[in-house]
């Protein structure tokens, strides 16, 4: 669950500079929106191998 809580916190962080990069053309912006989304692909592949594991662990 904590992995599930920074990707909420990071969305939420995220979330003004989404703004500015796509009604403001503030492309300073963008490159902070661009980092943000890698790092919640990191977290999202985080989740899925944590969630893979905890599954398979109770089949054995």
């Amino acid at each position: 669950m904590e992995n599930y809580n920074k990707i909420k916190e990071l969305l939420a962080s995220v979330e003004a500079d989404a703004e500015k990069f796509y009604n403001g053309g503030n492309s300073a912006a963008g490159t902070r929106v661009r980092k943000a989304m890698q790092d919640l692909k990191n977290l999202t592949q985080a989740i899925r191998t944590e969630v893979t594991e905890l599954k398979n662990k109770d089949k054995k």
